[in-house]
């Protein structure tokens, strides 16, 4: 038997077909139970064959013949047309043996020249960097498994299985590992994201997931909600040619194979500085900022409003989308870390900012709030009953459990036929979870068209397969209601699209004329959130712009406050989740130097 040998160059999960270069025909034996490449070999002047395994993760192969390890063979021959497949003056790679049998890789409809070496136990080689990469490119990106949507609206699982270890393999594979990865560029936290896929490759999984760990300590939850499409991967390279490398897919697999395997580890931290960073809100930005001031030395405590922690990873997104247990996982991460957190604190009513710095001995404060004040649409009948905010709703149903009532003491809020107002991420999360709980009809209402909706495409994919229906073009102008102070009724305008407006999407413009009314017995405004005012008002010289969000320095996230820094949604209005652990980075950077160079 051959050693086993390792492939140099490709590796995409199916197995080799040769063919040889003369004839063209398959080398390829395929029988019930047995797969081989079989080719006839000469060797100290005796005829005889070669098998070879046909899988490229570990070659095998079998021989007639004495060989040995470091025997070079006289001849490779084609079984069929008997010619050689010797190519004179191209010499191994690896050994410098002055001969190698050529072939022809099939590699998704494409032929590519390929070679192996005479020696015995020297590795694939010979594909030049352009043919590597078309084979990468023909590589299809690999998607993840799903609970079958006629299922999933029954319950509040999560949707994707996720990569098994071999398609995570094989995904990985595509990364055409470039010399000036665009991909780090799109990336808020700027995760080598090439190495930790070289990791993947190599089936180094854990070191993958501490890879990304050592710029993003929550990567379980970013390989879930990031959007990759419009960061990470739409700057990937393979994606000029073909599909960008699923970046967000092989995180979520790391984290989740690190965490199940519990191989979670807690880094190395500097020495003890003896300062304190009270950090207020534990959402994105503020978990970032606490893991990065904790391992610099930092001592950091963390004040949130609720009585659990993660902020809008737990109070905004459905398990369905992002698990609790994987938000529970990752908490611990950080309490393990030396982050403490403190529930039931609202910062503004038990202590204010001015009481944490001058009275309990802060010496540095992050403002992490979020934008969680709900905004309405301030239109006739939006008093009624069972008319909820994207807030309220998820928070009943997602951080108060109210999907499991009565085990839970929340009432659940139920109805027939329920209108989801706006077009993002909540919009389908909330849409999506009224069909959880219960509705026979969940509908979008939207005033632009499917193109301009700001949700991302898996999102409205999601939604789309699970029955949720759409009404673009259309806006609430009036919600209708009965003697008993119920919504029955939402009146609505037609909507047309004139010039962009500063969004960049074409404003919509009311049709005249074409108001139509829908029955509705419930309905969730998800047109977005502002910022809430307790802290604000306790704190008089925070300054403020003109839509009442936090002033801050973009690059450090320092406000004019002396020793208070802020970031996140509180600064920027509703982003993504990754916006905010960047903000969150720069700004326990710039804390981080302050408290160092502090007397």
């Amino acid at each position: 038997m051959f050693n086993q040998i390792e492939p140099k160059y490709i590796k995409y999960g199916s197995y080799l077909h040769l063919y040889c270069p003369h004839c063209k025909k398959t080398l390829n034996i395929e029988k019930k139970e047995d797969k081989y490449i079989h080719i006839n070999i000469i060797y100290k002047g005796k005829s005889g064959y070669l098998n070879l395994s046909p899988y490229l993760n570990i070659f095998e192969v079998e021989s007639d013949l004495p060989l040995k390890e470091g025997d070079i063979l006289d001849d490779v021959i084609c079984p069929h047309c008997k010619n050689s497949l010797l190519v004179k003056d191209h010499p191994c790679d690896d050994c410098k043996t002055p001969e190698v049998a050529e072939f022809i890789v099939s590699a998704f409809s494409k032929l590519i020249p390929f070679y192996i070496c005479t020696k015995y136990g020297c590795t694939w080689h010979g594909l030049t960097k352009r043919d590597e990469k078309i084979i990468k490119i023909k590589i299809p990106r690999q998607d993840m498994i799903e609970q079958d949507p006629k299922l999933r609206i029954f319950n509040f699982n999560e949707v994707p299985y996720g990569y098994s270890s071999e398609l995570a393999v094989i995904e990985a594979s595509r990364c055409m590992q470039c010399t000036n990865p665009k991909c780090i560029e799109g990336c808020p936290v700027a995760i080598d994201i090439p190495e930790f896929i070289r990791l993947v490759h190599e089936e180094k999984f854990v070191e993958a997931a501490r890879k990304i760990k050592e710029t993003n300590a929550l990567p379980a939850i970013t390989g879930r909600v990031c959007p990759q499409e419009t960061q990470c991967e739409a700057k990937c390279i393979l994606g000029l040619y073909d599909e960008p490398v699923a970046i967000g897919r092989l995180e979520r697999f790391v984290a989740d194979f690190e965490r199940n395997t519990n191989a979670v580890e807690i880094p190395p931290k500097k020495k003890p500085t003896n300062k304190k960073v009270a950090i207020v809100g534990s959402g994105p930005a503020g978990l970032t900022v606490a893991a990065d001031l904790v391992q610099l030395g930092h001592g950091v405590t963390i004040f949130e409003a609720l009585h659990e922690p993660g902020g809008v990873l737990t109070y905004g997104i459905p398990d369905f989308r992002l698990p609790q247990k994987i938000v529970t996982s990752e908490m611990n991460y950080l309490k393990n870390l030396g982050v403490k957190i403190i529930l039931n604190s609202i910062i503004g009513k038990l202590y204010t900012v001015d009481e944490l710095l001058n009275k309990m001995g802060f010496d540095a404060i992050f403002i992490a709030v979020g934008a969680g004040l709900p905004i309405f649409m301030n239109i006739e009948g939006e008093n009624l009953n069972n008319i909820f905010s994207a807030n309220e709703y998820l928070t009943r149903i997602n951080l108060m459990q109210a999907y499991k009532f009565p085990d839970y003491d929340t009432p659940a809020p139920r109805a027939r036929k329920v209108a989801v107002m706006g077009g993002g991420n909540v919009t389908m999360d909330c849409a999506r979870t009224a069909l959880r709980m219960g509705a026979e009809e969940s509908v979008v209402i939207y005033r632009r068209s499917e193109k301009e909706m700001p949700a991302r495409n898996e999102e409205i994919h999601h939604a789309v397969e699970e029955g949720v229906k759409f009404e673009f073009l259309t806006n609430p102008i009036k919600y209708i209601g009965n003697d008993k102070g119920f919504i029955t009724e939402i009146e609505c305008i037609r909507m047309r699209l004139g010039e962009p407006d500063q969004s960049g999407r074409r404003r919509p413009i009311p049709i005249d004329g074409s108001n139509i009314v829908f029955d509705f017995d419930m309905a969730v405004i998800a047109i977005g959130a502002g910022p809430n005012p307790i802290i604000l008002d306790s704190t008089p010289d925070l300054p403020l712009n003109k839509w009442g969000y936090i002033i801050a320095n973009d690059k450090t996230g320092k406000t004019k406050k002396e020793k208070v820094w802020s970031g996140g949604d509180i600064v920027t209005g509703a982003a993504t989740v990754i916006s905010a652990m960047g903000a969150g980075k720069q700004a326990a950077k710039s804390i981080d130097e302050f408290l160092r160079n502090k007397k």
